[in-house]
């Protein structure tokens, strides 16, 4: 099972010590280790162990089995290659070690593991598998060029850094279990690193611990995992996934661990909601349908208007093991009854992580789609239980590792997260950056084709000019016909600032002679912004743009019913600088443009 799934919606165990009548030997106490979900402490004596010179199976089985769990995926391959050789080996390290090989991109290798697998145990799932390694090896070979990525290095440590959520217009918040000074303490012997706490952003560009702790809400007093955090669009309200804090008492017991010394109580999730008092979270109540003794209930996201609120569960009910629920506010303000996405977006294994940007797409992970192995990100549209066919992101957002918490309000950038190799840790923060492609458009009637098998629109039997070359006189454009655009290549503006430059005045002033030579022409009047800055807040900076354009034009004589003034924010970049990526000042400012297109003589 994958980490993500163990860790998150079936969390960790707690254990309570019934006797202790013998000293267990070394490798009884590296079982009990693992039984109790502790592979970082039974790994090290596994690893005592099998320094014999033949060590006995099911210690290099553990071995593999510690590796896999914890991520350690190069790891987990030596090991379960070691354990198929032996004569004993169970069928099921056969489909172990073909998910890491897949995991890993030995594509032939894997497929053929899986029809090891699958010749002993219930094929039904090996086409599925081979699709998978299929699609794997072809995307990871074909890369869409729609999208760029980029590892955001400053979210992440050597720790895992996932979850990345919005706070406010310039701020955010993520979910990360490095060890800092003030826990150094608390070791989660599950992986031998710190529990999950909230981070945000900080004035100075830093990150720091999110303090959710206060004396009249003892809720995080517990060292347990905390996160995702995701935030209304006011800011005022949040809804936090953290493992449960009751005490072990109240939890029903799961499992003796073999020998019966001890009990395992799995600590599910749960929703806490939190709303802020004087700057800080305070107020933490419970979401009404959390039942931690039954099933786990986490990952919230919310619709821009907040009536609808959808969140991963494993409650009876659904389609496979965890599932996308939603719950509709009602007139009193209270959730309604969870009600099932339905079988579109929900499939018999696991999905996780919903969000949603401010057009209502859905993103979310799952490894019951046809993917690339492991939790891929998926889009649809839709609401409540009535979604499109999802749609697989592919490489590069994808990969063969488990991808997951894709966050964006205009689907043009945002973040997601991925354990994926050569990031700074065990789970990363990458940053995105979204071109549509561009259209195709078909040529005017009236096309010339040149000798040299290039066309151009002409105007009476002439060849007219479009995208001018900066050097071109601006009053070249007299000739063009309606529907033709084209750029005003010395109109840029500084960073953050709409104002009208004294270099684009005079161009301006060239396009009001113009534009009083052909009185009945009308323009749209088109800004662009780099990709600098949240989206929402460049397509505000080109609107305005676009209006002091208009404005100065309208002062020198030329009527406001002729010009429109469009703003395009980031959408239309004439080069590859997408958020994320390094680009020079002069890069940038090739796409704080002004572009004109005729709409009508």
């Amino acid at each position: 099972m994958k980490k993500i799934a163990v860790i998150f919606l079936l969390v960790a165990t707690f254990f309570a010590r019934v006797n202790a009548q013998e000293q267990p030997t070394k490798q009884k106490l590296a079982d009990n280790l693992f039984e109790r979900y502790e592979y970082f402490k039974s790994l090290n004596i596994y690893l005592e162990l099998a320094n014999k010179s033949q060590p006995r199976y099911n210690v290099v089985e553990r071995i593999a089995d510690c590796y896999r769990l914890m991520n350690d995926y190069e790891n987990a391959e030596t090991w379960y290659q070691k354990a198929i050789a032996y004569p004993e080996a169970a069928i099921i390290d056969h489909f172990y070690y073909a998910e890491v090989l897949l995991r890993n991109k030995k594509f032939a290798d894997a497929r053929e593991q899986y029809k090891t697998y699958y010749q002993v145990e219930n094929g039904d799932q090996l086409p599925f598998k081979l699709a998978t390694c299929d699609s794997a090896e072809k995307w990871i070979n074909n890369p869409s060029t729609a999208f760029t990525v980029i590892n955001e290095q400053k979210y992440n440590s050597k720790y895992s850094d996932w979850g990345l959520n919005y706070e406010g217009t310039t701020g955010f918040v993520f979910t990360s279990d490095r060890i800092i000074a003030k826990q150094k303490n608390d070791i989660y012997n599950r992986n031998g690193n710190g529990y999950f706490k909230m981070y945000h952003t900080t004035g100075d560009n830093g990150v720091g611990l999110l303090e959710l702790k206060t004396e009249k809400n003892p809720i995080f007093d517990a060292v347990y995992n905390v996160g995702p955090m995701v935030l209304t669009n006011s800011g005022d309200t949040a809804y936090i996934t953290i493992t449960t804090t009751l005490p072990k008492r109240k939890l029903a017991v799961d499992a003796k661990v073999s020998g019966g010394t001890e009990s395992l109580y799995t600590r599910r999730l749960q929703l806490v909601i939190a709303t802020k008092a004087a700057g800080k979270w305070a107020n933490f109540k419970s979401f009404p349908y959390n039942n931690v003794n039954e099933y786990s209930v986490g990952h919230a996201t919310l619709s821009k208007n907040g009536n609808v609120i959808y969140f991963t569960s494993d409650m009876p009910g659904g389609q496979g093991k965890t599932d996308i629920w939603y719950c509709v506010k009602q007139s009193n303000g209270n959730w309604g009854e969870p009600v099932n996405c339905g079988n579109i977006i929900n499939t018999k294994d696991d999905e996780f992580f919903p969000t949603l940007n401010d057009n209502n797409t859905l993103y979310f992970s799952s490894n019951g789609l046809p993917g690339m192995g492991g939790l891929d990100i998926y889009k649809t549209k839709g609401e409540k239980s009535t979604w499109s066919k999802p749609v697989n992101l592919k490489t590069p957002v994808n990969s063969t590792s488990d991808d997951f918490y894709f966050v964006t309000r205009d689907s043009l950038s945002g973040y997601f997260s991925s354990n994926r190799e050569g990031g700074s840790g065990s789970d990363d923060v990458y940053s995105f950056g979204y071109k549509p492609p561009a259209k195709t458009t078909q040529p005017a009637k009236n096309a010339l084709t040149a000798k040299n098998g290039q066309s151009s629109s002409s105007k009476n039997g002439k060849p007219t000019l479009a995208n001018r070359s900066s050097q071109e006189p601006l009053a070249r454009i007299i000739s063009l016909n309606k529907g033709d655009g084209f750029i005003i290549k010395n109109i840029y503006y500084n960073l953050d600032k709409s104002n009208i430059r004294p270099d684009a005045a005079v161009e301006l002033d060239e396009l009001v002679q113009i534009l009083k030579q052909r009185p009945s022409i009308r323009l749209e009047v088109g800004a662009h912004t780099d990709s600098r800055a949240p989206s929402y807040y460049n397509m505000a900076l080109s609107i305005r743009r676009a209006h002091a354009a208009v404005d100065y034009l309208v002062a020198r004589g030329i009527t406001a019913d002729r010009l429109i003034p469009k703003g395009y924010g980031e959408t239309r970049l004439l080069n590859n600088c997408v958020k994320g990526r390094f680009c020079t000042e002069a890069q940038h400012q090739l796409n704080r443009r002004t572009e004109l297109r005729i709409l009508s003589e």
